[in-house]
């Protein structure tokens, strides 16, 4: 692996932290899981995976990380958020939890494909990445749906019961988890977006 690859944490308080670091080194970039806020320092981007997004939140909090999320992601540096990270991330979350980060403009209904034992795999066209033609296998465990997006946010992929992956900016998220198969070209958009962030930070000094 090149020395000048980036680096990208993964929030490392629940979920599938060791799926998301597998992926992202096959992509050809070096992943680090992030336990707390001083392991931000120095990534070039950030997966917030699933998980359980009542728990992730108030792990959250405990830990500090609120503060530190939101100035990693006002200062433009990509943020994926899957399944439950895309709960994280949401401007909006129906019900009476609410939003978390409040970073991505977009509403989110949880758990809209059912519990545990409705999880699926269905074959998603997803806009933007690598062969976009070839259908992704996306993989949806306790998923929650895209309800609406801002004027601002590209739709990628959808299913009849709504938006499925999104991007707002530097914000990608999805409610499927891609770090469950064997096709790297979800992250590799991600890692695309994060060497893109890098070259226009560049461009600035």
């Amino acid at each position: 692996m090149a020395g000048n690859e980036p680096t990208i944490g993964v929030l490392a308080l629940q979920g599938a932290v060791a799926e998301h670091l597998v992926m992202i080194e096959a992509c050809g970039a070096r992943g680090v899981g992030v336990k707390r806020p001083s392991g931000l320092d120095g990534v070039n981007g950030l997966i917030i995976p699933g998980g359980e997004s009542t728990t992730v939140g108030k792990l959250i909090d405990e830990y500090g990380f609120g503060n530190a999320l939101l100035e990693l992601g006002a200062a433009g540096v990509p943020m994926f958020g899957t399944c439950a990270g895309l709960i994280i991330m949401a401007g909006r979350v129906e019900g009476r939890h609410g939003p978390v980060l409040g970073l991505a403009d977009v509403t989110v209904r949880r758990n809209a494909f059912g519990r545990q034992v409705d999880s699926f795999e269905e074959d998603v066209i997803v806009r933007g990445i690598e062969d976009e033609s070839r259908p992704f296998g996306a993989v949806f465990i306790r998923a929650p749906v895209i309800e609406e997006v801002g004027a601002g946010v590209e739709v990628m992929a959808r299913l009849e019961k709504g938006v499925v992956m999104a991007r707002d900016g530097n914000y990608l998220t999805s409610a499927f988890h891609p770090e469950l198969t064997g096709d790297t070209r979800v992250h590799d958009y991600f890692l695309r977006m994060v060497r893109e962030s890098i070259s226009e930070r560049d461009m600035e000094v």
